[in-house]
């Protein structure tokens, strides 16, 4: 019998998957930018500048929120077929394990190389790896950390918070929420509640937690971020198979495009002339960068709805791979980087080979050791060897 009778059959989203897909690649490629520019990071290259600011700006504002949004619509296709005792053991497994295996294996060469390159540690790998491992030990960083894993923390942990409730709020959607969609994004006044109404609840978030509650990705005293996060993974739960939600999608597409564009365009303009600007103006500065990440958002959504919704061969291949990529990705760019930056090499050398370098070894990897070593797949958040088959929905 199906967990969910009262709520009825959604086609798979192919145009999720591939947007998960390009999440996660565009969040492979930010950080190796970071690599490049004056912003703190665990290594740096030699031609750190900020040259690049401008473009990592521009992907700064959107590009976890996207992920939130889809793991909740993720989470719904998921919740629906297994139901919440069941959702909670496979996401304590899937997300768990990788979670475990990253910290004490995967980001440890991160800390090594940061504690290297600041003149803290001066040793191997390792003699740094069991001081790493202790939790007792006094070095300027937390160790052991998650670093780029906390994502799949606070995914892990939003999951196992909402499983209880996800049977009602599936049953309140597939009735009196659906009558409520239905009204509220009709029309033109649809397209201002999807642009809008949605945008609102975040800019609030920004003017009363963000000031108290600076980033930390610690989860602890986190309270803005998890503010955001969470709205954002339960807006893509409960709307995730709300026809008339995607409706308004796929209508307001012109509009939140030409919006995307022209906020993007103002917010890289006002970033590089703040001596211009007014307190005021800068307050108004940060409610548009939320609207233009929002309509960011919506135009990608548009636009994987209308072009991106069939399935292929290499969405099924990377549908399984970009989560082992995602784990080993940062890694891979933090010990390329500090070797090839110390080769002398122009930054247009230097540069490619450092995204090459990270992307490449990403695939060969997971080609060529993860997906065909038994073991191995569980710490890399991929299902066992007999059953490793797509998900029914975008996965993590």
């Amino acid at each position: 019998m199906p967990a969910h009778p009262q709520t009825p059959a959604f086609p798979r989203r192919y145009d999720l998957d591939w947007l998960r897909v390009i999440a996660f690649g565009l969040l492979i490629l930010y950080h190796t930018g970071m690599f490049y520019v004056t912003w703190d990071w665990h290594v740096k290259s030699v031609h750190a500048g900020p040259g690049a600011e401008w473009l990592m700006l521009l992907l700064n504002p959107w590009r976890l929120a996207l992920l939130f949004f889809i793991s909740g619509v993720a989470l719904r296709f998921l919740a629906d077929k297994l139901g919440p005792a069941r959702l909670s053991r496979e996401r304590v497994v899937r997300l768990g394990l990788p979670i475990l295996f990253g910290m004490a294996v995967i980001v440890a060469p991160q800390s090594w190389l940061q504690l290297v390159e600041s003149g803290e540690f001066h040793g191997s790998f390792w003699q740094f790896w069991p001081q790493y491992l202790d939790f007792g030990s006094d070095f300027s960083i937390i160790t052991p950390t998650w670093n780029h894993l906390w994502y799949v923390v606070y995914l892990l942990v939003y999951t196992l918070l909402l499983a209880p409730f996800v049977r009602p709020l599936a049953r309140m959607m597939a009735g009196p929420g659906e009558r409520v969609t239905a009204r509220l994004f009709h029309g033109p006044g649809g397209i201002l509640m999807l642009t809008l109404g949605l945008m609102l609840p975040h800019v609030v978030i920004l003017y009363t937690l963000d000031p108290l509650f600076p980033t930390t990705h610690a989860l602890v005293n986190d309270w803005a971020q998890h503010a955001h996060n969470v709205l954002l993974l339960m807006t893509g739960f409960l709307l995730a198979k709300d026809r008339n939600f995607w409706n308004a999608v796929h209508r307001a597409l012109p509009l939140v495009l030409t919006l995307a564009i022209a906020l993007g365009a103002a917010q890289t303009w006002v970033r590089f002339h703040r001596d211009l600007m007014s307190d005021t103006a800068w307050v108004v500065y940060e409610a548009g960068r939320t609207l233009y990440a929002w309509m960011a958002i919506l135009s990608l959504l548009g636009l994987a709805q209308r072009y991106l919704n069939r399935p292929s061969k290499a969405l099924t291949y990377m549908t399984e791979a970009i989560f082992p990529w995602y784990i080993l990705h940062q890694t891979i760019t933090v010990m390329a980087g500090y070797w090839l930056t110390r080769q002398g090499l122009g930054v247009w050398v230097e540069a490619p080979l450092v995204i090459l370098a990270t992307f490449g070894g990403c695939a060969l990897l997971h080609e060529l050791v993860i997906r065909r070593v038994g073991f191995l797949r569980p710490v890399f958040g991929l299902k066992p060897m007999m059953k490793s088959r797509p998900l029914p929905a975008p996965a993590e």
